[in-house]
């Protein structure tokens, strides 16, 4: 760890539309902290400073990250794409006013030594704010997800700097005129440290007091921290087939859902969870996961060691339809084009011995540290001269 000259101030911008861009801004104030970092890291809720200009508040009284949250949380992504070219829209229409509402944070607090964006489809009002306001200090935006959605939504044309997590996210940045001094390539995407703890787990008694089989190959599902009534579709599914299965499933917030999967009566193995800390522990009881193709999902599962089953199809969003492709890439699981016609199919892939070890075999070959590697990067760009 390089040497830093008293304290530093990062500003980490984030909100809460998906779970991953706070978790993202936590985990790298938590390792900073453990790696005992002289910086202070407040943390910037751009929702709350644009509160006053939401339009989608003032038209249905719910926040745009809560209105995203909800969609998520009921399916409705069929034809985000066009939905995403929508929002872009609006974001346009208000985007003086929010270059102006910025500009005017950072007069109004002292000035931080740099600036950490979490989040996309802001970053260019963010620069442009602090041109008028700091013109001296860095942006650094850190993609959370594994690629960027052209026009306008990770990756603008400024100068600024881009922490990647894949090779794609990081050619795609180079495509669009950044040059390699201010773009950097971690091993993988932000993940929170408790997924490198140990966990001290023995499957068969474990697996027991769970109410499980001990010997008998276990999927977990869980699709983020929403849940989804996906997640009774898939269950039903394999409950039906007679596979030689049994479910962890992990159903977040959803209290409507995880209260239907414990009312219903299994014939397979089934365990129950609702919102909780120990995914990490789950997944050790595992061995694969079924689920969203979120960044962070697919990222904790690998991770833990689990192949993974996604789906990719026109429910996907834009932005999580390449996490797809790089699963295939990789070896690391299977991608699906529909969970109903083919989830079976692709579970008793992964009951088959020789199949399933092909896969944790790739699994393990991933070696993300990015979380660790990402303070040192930041500390890099502090110790250059700031850019023009």
């Amino acid at each position: 760890m390089q040497e830093s000259v008293g304290m530093k101030t990062l500003e980490l911008v984030f909100f809460d539309a998906g779970g991953g861009h706070r978790s993202a801004a936590n985990a790298l104030i938590e390792v900073a902290r453990s790696q005992q970092r002289p910086w202070e890291m407040p943390m910037t809720n751009l929702q709350e400073l644009l509160d006053d200009m939401d339009v989608f508040r003032k038209i249905t009284d719910i926040r745009l990250q809560d209105l995203y949250n909800l969609m998520l949380r009921r399916g409705w992504t069929l034809g985000s794409p066009a939905l995403m070219k929508g929002m872009h829209g609006v974001i346009r229409l208000y985007h003086r006013a929010q270059v102006k509402l910025l500009a005017g944070h950072w007069r109004e607090h002292a000035r931080p030594d740099m600036v950490v964006s979490v989040i996309p489809n802001f970053n260019r009002a963010i620069f442009q704010a602090m041109q008028r306001a700091i013109p001296d200090v860095p942006l650094v935006t850190i993609l959370t997800d594994m690629a960027d959605y052209p026009p306008h939504f990770w990756i603008e044309r400024q100068p600024q700097y881009f922490i990647c997590g894949t090779e794609r996210a990081y050619n795609q940045a180079l495509k669009l005129g950044h040059p390699p001094e201010r773009l950097f390539r971690t091993s993988g995407m932000i993940l929170n440290p408790r997924f490198y703890e140990p966990v001290a787990v023995d499957r068969g008694p474990d697996r027991a007091a769970l109410g499980l089989d001990p010997d008998r190959a276990t999927a977990l599902i869980m699709f983020g921290g929403e849940g989804s009534a996906a997640m009774m579709r898939i269950a039903r599914l394999l409950d039906a087939s007679g596979l030689d299965v049994q479910v962890i499933a992990i159903c977040g917030k959803n209290k409507k859902l995880e209260a239907a999967m414990r009312d219903t009566s299994w014939r397979m193995g089934m365990h129950v969870v609702g919102f909780t800390r120990e995914v990490p522990r789950f997944m050790r009881l595992s061995d694969f996961f079924i689920g969203k193709p979120g960044p962070g999902s697919i990222s904790e599962a690998v991770a833990m060691g689990l192949p993974v089953i996604i789906e990719r199809n026109r429910w996907t969003l834009p932005q999580e339809r390449y996490n797809a492709d790089w699963v295939e890439e990789q070896g690391v699981g299977i991608s699906l084009r529909r969970f109903r016609l083919q989830i079976v199919e692709a579970v008793g892939q992964m009951l088959d011995p020789q199949r399933r070890c092909e896969f944790v075999r790739r699994v393990n070959a991933q070696k993300n540290r990015a979380v660790f590697e990402i303070p040192d990067i930041l500390d890099r760009i502090m110790s250059e001269r700031p850019m023009n």
